[in-house]
């Protein structure tokens, strides 16, 4: 082995050594600015470490936005912040040609690009615009580039789109294609606060002194951990536990429970497994693992699956919601040793 690639191989150990330090760290850093929410702090520090993107679902005024915007400054990236509206076009999410002036009189189409060009964009609202605008994320969150007048333009690096949507604010919104739904890794809900969280919330934002978010970390460190993170192994038996769970929640299907042909319409697809194995690797390192355990699946079904199970009428005359269905399901997939 050469001396660059001993370096190499240092440098990624002491990362995996260092994350579960770099764990407590940044919850510290975030505890400035964020009043409990310990779960949803959790789930979007393993979705930015996996280089996911997350759904995040809550009433107004829970800090989903200044949570968004407080963990960009603690790893030092861009960040722009979109309202979607119902008047919001693509080009106003990508950015479109001007013509302007040259020094010698001529003119030229110049491309001004939109405020996708970050390196998290918090879609904030994102089902009050109309799915046309919608799918200008698509390609996006994907592919990581954008098409724009015939021509291909790459996002910076790291990219992540943080979507917010209320639930409670039914008029005026669009409900997001499930082609679209299926590309975030996570649906994170926010919760209200307890009632001490809250009283502290309250004290802090009424006291007038704002506590400062210092950068602990980069783009270029996220980018390594994602590669790290992709390193990890796992056994057969807990990949297969991953596939058999999102395989048991489509209705219909051989071996498929009872109550999920009663309940669900539609089923998680291939990414569902693909981003429960993901996130379990990530959990592991933050825990100071190099193994991935059936406990890391449990811990990130409800997120993962979340959004990609859809509940039929009879369910929710029952008054039984997907998260109950996920319950019901751990409960019925053994895990396979």
């Amino acid at each position: 082995m050469d001396d660059k690639s001993e370096n190499k191989v240092m440098s990624e150990r002491e990362l995996v050594e260092q994350l579960a330090q770099a764990h407590k760290a940044i919850g510290k850093e975030l505890s400035k600015v964020i009043v409990g929410q310990h779960e949803a702090v959790e789930q979007m520090l393993i979705a930015l470490l996996s280089g996911g993107h997350c759904l995040i679902t809550g009433a107004p005024g829970l800090a989903k936005t200044l949570l968004v915007k407080t963990l960009s400054q603690v790893f030092h990236l861009s960040f722009h912040r979109i309202q979607f509206t119902p008047d919001l076009m693509p080009s106003d999410i990508t950015g479109t040609e001007i013509l302007e002036q040259r020094d010698d009189g001529q003119r030229e189409l110049v491309f001004s690009r939109g405020p996708i060009f970050a390196n998290i964009v918090l879609a904030d609202e994102i089902n009050r615009t109309p799915p046309k605008t919608q799918a200008a994320l698509l390609e996006a969150m994907q592919e990581h580039q954008v098409s724009v007048a015939g021509k291909t333009m790459p996002l910076e690096e790291p990219f992540f789109v943080l979507a917010t949507q209320n639930p409670i604010e039914m008029e005026g919104t669009y409900p997001l294609p499930e082609a679209q739904l299926d590309r975030f890794m996570f649906n994170i809900v926010v919760k209200y606060l307890s009632e001490d969280e809250e009283v502290s919330v309250v004290t802090k934002t009424t006291a007038g002194s704002d506590e400062k978010v210092q950068p602990l970390y980069t783009g270029e460190h996220l980018i390594q951990c994602h590669q790290i993170v992709r390193q990890v192994p796992v056994a057969e038996e807990v990949v297969r536990y991953a596939v058999c769970l999102a395989a048991a929640s489509r209705p219909g299907q051989d071996g498929t429970p009872d109550f999920i042909n009663e309940w669900v319409n539609w089923g998680a697809g291939t990414r569902a497994g693909q981003f429960l194995i993901l996130g379990a690797k990530t959990r592991a390192l933050l825990e100071g693992r190099t193994h991935v355990t059936f406990a890391d699946i449990r811990a990130l079904a409800q997120p993962v699956l979340r959004h990609r199970i859809l509940i039929n009428y009879r369910a929710e005359a029952e008054n039984i919601n997907v998260d109950q269905v996920i319950e019901r399901l751990l409960e019925a997939v053994a895990e396979k040793s």
